[in-house]
């Protein structure tokens, strides 16, 4: 569920007397991963393939693949019309928004924009988008990809003549999370229509680790279309390289006619945002930090729940709580003493969203450590201790929600016949170590 991230804002800082292209032109080359049928739109100088050399910037900040392109005037995408898929996290280091540098670009034409959930400028609530429209800036007509089939996105591809998609968004690195699955179906369409895609990469901001259940296919749906785990731990391109091979043949019929990924520089899979020196630019409205993104794969479980996730707070799913909860749960999880995490009792009244209105109790989680923090874990333990301690005001949303995100209805059974948090967090580990073989050949950025 694209929903929910603002912090570390450092990236800017290029200038010391050079403008933003010229520094990184200076300092940069595009390493591309050309998978399937792709064409590269750049060569690989100075840095060998895997993705191993010398960091972007001399601070150290990554150089995520739009910069790379912006760096040389988007010359690899001229001669072709662009039909881009993005939001508001899609900027470059001077906080320029990718779109409106490509239509500002000599020779580059950017023919159509698609929103993806909360739209391509982010003005709508989770669940929600902008519709069809034109840019009052660019005047390039917005189409509402959120919600559509593939072949209604291919539609639209048609209608706007585009021969090459571009997808630009930063994901945070959750399965029910839906960015990544707007990427699919715009894969999809792109088989369909026969046009080339293009992704330019960004971070996953909590890390390369994968962890938690496989989805189970009978429990596919918008939040979750396919068989990875629920912190997949890939960036976009490399989930984007997987899905070309792993699903789209069977979906499609056949894979994109040209994958190209343009990668990053200067990140690694043990990185955390916080280390990358780039700014946090919330992906959806309900996301507003790092810590945000940090905590979300286990505490957007609490969405399948009775319980409040924080909605109409200022701190969603970092918050969580329901009427009638006390100071008892914080002092349950913090005698767990979970690695990278503090909660603290906390009370609060949602402004929108479950119990609107009405006075709340429960925790607030503080990440001390990003990089320590097992979310998954995190999760898991506050729905044990939740139904423990407040039996009377625990419940499951009456459509089992949780499954969708859970990926199957192992959590839940589990939650309900009172199995230990040990217990459950160890039932997927088949499941994931067979995820961590499949992924495996396409990770393309180095362990350090």
């Amino acid at each position: 569920m694209a929903g929910r991230t603002a912090e570390e804002g450092t990236a800017g800082r290029v200038s010391l007397g050079l403008s933003r292209r010229g520094f990184l032109a200076a300092t940069a080359v595009a390493p591309v991963l050309a998978a399937g049928a792709g064409t590269a739109l750049g060569s690989v100088t100075g840095e060998d393939a895997s993705g191993a050399g010398e960091l972007a910037r001399p601070d150290g900040t990554v150089l995520t693949g739009a910069d790379q392109l912006a760096a040389r005037g988007w010359a690899s995408l001229a001669g072709r019309r662009l039909g881009v898929l993005s939001n508001p996290t899609a900027v470059l280091a001077d906080l320029e928004h990718v779109v409106d540098s490509m239509h500002a670009a000599e020779g580059v034409d950017v023919v159509a924009a698609f929103g993806p959930e909360h739209g391509f400028r982010g003005t709508s609530q989770a669940g929600g988008s902008e519709g069809d429209y034109v840019d009052p800036r660019t005047g390039i007509p917005v189409y509402d990809a959120y919600g559509v089939d593939a072949d209604a996105l291919a539609a639209m591809y048609r209608k706007a003549g585009v021969d090459t998609v571009v997808f630009d968004i930063a994901d945070v690195g959750a399965r029910f999370y839906t960015y990544i699955w707007s990427m699919y179906t715009a894969m999809h369409a792109a088989a369909l229509a026969g046009v080339a895609f293009v992704v330019l990469d960004r971070p996953n901001p909590i890390g390369g680790r994968a962890d938690g259940p496989q989805l189970d296919p009978a429990f596919a749906s918008g939040v979750g279309r396919k068989p990875v785990v629920l912190r997949h731990g890939m960036t976009a391109g490399e989930l984007a390289a997987l899905f070309d091979v792993e699903f789209l043949p069977e979906d499609a019929g056949s894979r994109v006619p040209s994958l190209e990924v343009v990668r990053m520089r200067g990140w690694h899979r043990q990185q955390v945002f916080a280390d990358t020196g780039l700014p946090w630019i919330p992906p959806s409205p309900n996301m507003p930090t790092p810590d945000t993104a940090t905590l979300y794969p286990g505490t957007c479980l609490f969405e399948g729940t009775v319980f409040s996730e924080g909605r109409g707070t200022t701190r969603p799913f970092e918050t969580v709580g329901a009427p009638g909860l006390d100071w008892r749960w914080a002092g349950w999880l913090n005698d767990r003493a979970l690695p990278g995490v503090r909660f603290r009792e906390t009370y609060f009244v949602p402004t929108f969203g479950k119990h609107e209105g009405v006075q709340c109790g429960g925790v607030t989680a503080h990440v001390t450590d990003p990089a320590a923090v097992d979310p998954i874990e995190v999760g898991v333990s506050m729905l044990v201790s939740a139904r423990q301690l407040y039996p009377d005001q625990w419940g499951w949303r009456p459509d089992h929600f949780v499954d969708k995100l859970a990926g199957s209805a192992t959590l839940r059974t589990m939650v309900d016949a009172g199995a230990p948090v040990e217990e459950i967090t160890g039932s997927w580990a088949a499941e994931l170590a067979a995820f961590e073989e499949r992924r495996a050949p396409y990770l393309t950025y180095p362990v350090r």
